[in-house]
């Protein structure tokens, strides 16, 4: 899984207990069974090598979506990969807006649907020619704050906003049907020095 493989940091407890759970929840919630054998993904005992391709659920209207989903099956993908957008989604600080085209969960039940895979990134980094790299505007004013860092106020920031917005989020992990291979919890993230460049 993608989070494994970053060589730039060390998943912390949270990420490792999160990604256990996403892989138990994945297994119990359409009855296959997901792991990795070191050379390949392994779906019920078959090695697979699976196609992925981006839909970004805000850059559509929910409308779109069916349309584009079908599209990207008929053109040979088997996952459909998004992010979580931190600052549509947490645009004042815990308010939170899951509604319209930033109803993810409906998005990812539509990817379900089509009998497709998910490759949900959370971030809170977001690599997407997007605004303020995904992050909320409000979290430039936290005191102390470094972006991509392991720094405290940025940690706190985004933990509140994945624990508080994740009771939403994950619920459909758990719906019947849903069928995810992975979350990618973080991009990666910059090592501060002492010596900036």
């Amino acid at each position: 899984m993608e989070a494994f493989v970053c060589k730039k940091m060390k998943m912390n407890k949270l990420e490792i207990i999160l990604l256990f759970f996403v892989v138990l929840f994945t297994a119990t919630s359409n009855g296959a069974h997901v792991s990795y054998d070191h050379r390949a993904l392994v779906i019920d005992g078959k090695r697979r090598v699976l196609i992925s391709g981006s839909i970004h659920y805000p850059r559509s209207t929910p409308e779109m979506w069916p349309g584009l989903i079908q599209k990207s099956k008929d053109g040979g993908l088997d996952v459909i990969e998004t992010y979580i957008f931190w600052n549509l989604h947490e645009p004042v600080r815990n308010q939170y807006n899951f509604e319209g085209r930033y109803d993810v969960v409906k998005f990812l039940k539509l990817v379900a649907e089509a009998g497709l895979y998910a490759h949900l990134r959370i971030g809170p980094y977001v690599c997407a020619e997007w605004n303020y790299g995904g992050f909320p505007l409000w979290l430039h004013f936290v005191p102390g704050i470094k972006f991509r860092t392991d720094n405290e106020p940025f940690k706190v920031g985004f933990i509140s906003f994945f624990l508080d917005a994740g009771d939403y989020q994950f619920a459909v992990v758990s719906s019947p049907g849903c069928l995810y291979v992975t979350i990618k919890l973080l991009s990666s993230v910059v090592k501060s020095t002492s010596n900036p460049a």
